[in-house]
């Protein structure tokens, strides 16, 4: 594993490449996009140990901190959602040079939004990785800011303004946002309120879509099941699969999803 700065249009970007094993053959390469705000961080250890087991099954993983998260450069309140995409399409471009193979795309949750986003301006049509999508930015943006109204019932806040509505006028009116101590920008709020996870309107690939379930319903939500449709109608090969356990991104200790991380690599392996 590599750590190094990678140079873009908006400042560094701090990243970390997992290179395959000496003892496995070179299948691929891979480019994660992280989840957004807290997440991100809650996130690390599962998506350590995936790119570890990706690396030892032959596959490159380049991880990337984007602008303003993380150790790259900028501040949280300077991201807007295009220098995000500009930053994974730099992130992609530069691991096909590196690896010499077109990099599948990686996201979780709102990292699948930008996944989606940042695919028609690859020179190749990516195969993708999901992991509990996010299919609305609109609405998870909502729950984010829903984050500002819980700490107004625990005290923190009682201003009789701050509902999501209140909010979403102060962030159309270019304001930033404070919300569980990430300024959220308006550019920021603006470009992910109109992401929706729709297929690439350009080429078909593989769609490897994972759900985490509870052990009592192991299937797919209704939400999922509409999304990976769409994607097959579009002509795209989907593999979707439910996997029991927690919510790691968002859970108060860190938890490790051992199934998932088999099941990610095996399918990932048999679709190289």
């Amino acid at each position: 594993m590599n750590a190094f700065f990678l140079d873009g249009s908006s400042g560094r970007s701090f990243c970390l490449l997992h290179e395959p094993s000496p003892e496995a053959e070179a299948k691929g390469a891979v480019v994660y996009l992280h989840p957004f705000a807290e997440e991100m961080n809650k996130s690390r250890r599962m998506i350590g140990l995936q790119a570890s087991a990706l690396a030892q099954a032959g596959w490159f993983v380049l991880q990337a901190d984007l602008h303003g998260c993380g150790d790259s450069d900028g501040d949280f309140s300077d991201a807007t959602w295009e220098r995000w995409i500009s930053d994974a399409r730099n992130t992609a471009t530069w691991l096909r040079d590196r690896s010499g193979f077109s990099p599948s795309l990686w996201g979780l949750r709102a990292g699948c939004l930008l996944a989606a986003a940042v695919a028609p301006q690859l020179e190749w049509v990516p195969d993708m990785l999901f992991w509990q999508p996010v299919t609305s930015g609109k609405q998870h943006l909502r729950q984010f800011l829903r984050l500002k109204l819980a700490s107004g019932i625990l005290g923190v806040s009682k201003r009789s303004d701050d509902g999501t509505q209140k909010m979403r006028e102060q962030l159309a009116s270019g304001a930033a946002i404070e919300i569980g101590g990430y300024l959220l920008s308006s550019a920021l709020a603006l470009g992910m309120d109109v992401a929706t996870l729709e297929p690439p309107p350009v080429g078909c690939g593989r769609l490897l879509w994972f759900e985490i379930c509870g052990a009592t319903t192991l299937e797919l939500s209704p939400a999922a099941l509409l999304g990976v449709r769409a994607w097959e109608a579009a002509g795209w090969h989907v593999t979707a699969e439910a996997i029991a356990g927690t919510s790691f991104w968002q859970t108060q200790e860190i938890e490790e999803l051992p199934g998932l991380i088999e099941a990610t690599t095996a399918l990932l392996g048999n679709a190289a």
